[in-house]
């Protein structure tokens, strides 16, 4: 269980690749700089495509957790 203070949760459980990356662009501005969104998806091809969309858009993926067909990824906004 993660222990970062979680802003925003995003429920994405269903969209297939690129929708997560997609949400989370348009979510990011609607927390604070500093502050965290968790993400719930369960496209496989999130667990690659948000380190690659953190770094190109100056983010951070914070941890990534596994369990019971959910992925959740905690992402923190760095700007």
């Amino acid at each position: 269980m993660s222990d970062h203070a979680v802003a925003r949760v995003l429920d994405l459980k269903g969209l297939p690749c690129p929708m997560p990356v997609v949400k989370i662009s348009q979510e990011i501005g609607s927390v604070k700089v500093g502050e965290v969104i968790e993400v719930h998806t369960t496209d496989p091809g999130s667990l690659s495509d948000f380190p690659a969309w953190a770094k190109t858009t100056g983010n951070e993926v914070l941890e990534t957790d596994q369990g019971n067909g959910v992925i959740r990824i905690f992402v923190k906004r760095l700007k």
